[in-house]
């Protein structure tokens, strides 16, 4: 992985909110190293950790520009439990 992608799978890891680490962490593991637009998950990373814990959640609505993205952890986290 480049520097870039190291960056930001050290800060999916290390959010300060251990809720959202054991989501963005393993995200960040498996789907970084194959991703070639890393844009949209560096844009939401950028954002404050509830928010994204509320966005993965469900718990709160989710901003039209991070929807896709959310989408996608979302769908890997369930498939991360159904195995």
């Amino acid at each position: 992985m480049n520097d870039q992608k190291k960056r930001l799978r050290y800060q999916s890891w290390h959010r300060g909110c251990k809720e959202t680490d054991d989501i963005l962490g393993p995200f960040a593991d498996a789907w970084l190293p194959a991703a070639e637009n890393i844009a949209p998950f560096e844009a939401l990373l950028d954002e404050d950790d509830w928010d994204i814990y509320r966005w993965l959640t469900n718990s709160q609505a989710k901003p039209e520009e991070h929807k896709a993205m959310i989408a996608e952890i979302q769908e890997f986290q369930a498939n991360k439990v159904s195995t």
